[in-house]
């Protein structure tokens, strides 16, 4: 199994623009061989750095399965309003993929 998930750093007051602009995205996620799960998780805000931290995660059947995805279609699409809202990101997302090891 493999776990894919991009950090956000949100401008605070911008959190719930984007819930907003995941929760109305056009998502073909299910539609790719060896998807899982996704899910956007919300962190505790830090008043002091001015951002909320923010959670993307999808889970894979493999690492293959994921690398996959980022070469489709699907994933151009998922993409191409990436630049919009530009005020609400203190920065690019961060990329962390991990394998898993050990759990049921």
């Amino acid at each position: 199994m493999y776990f894919a998930m991009n950090r956000f750093r949100i401008a605070i007051g911008h959190e719930t623009a984007f819930e907003n602009v995941w929760k109305n995205r056009d998502s073909s996620l299910a539609d790719n061989a060896g998807f899982k799960e996704f899910k956007l998780l919300r962190g505790d805000t830090v008043a002091d750095e001015g951002y909320t931290l923010f959670i993307s995660s999808s889970i894979w059947e493999s690492r293959e399965a994921f690398i996959a995805w980022t070469k489709s279609e699907n994933f151009r699409a998922a993409l191409k309003s990436a630049g919009d809202n530009r005020a609400m990101y203190l920065g690019p997302p961060k990329f962390e993929g991990f394998s898993a090891v050990e759990g049921a």
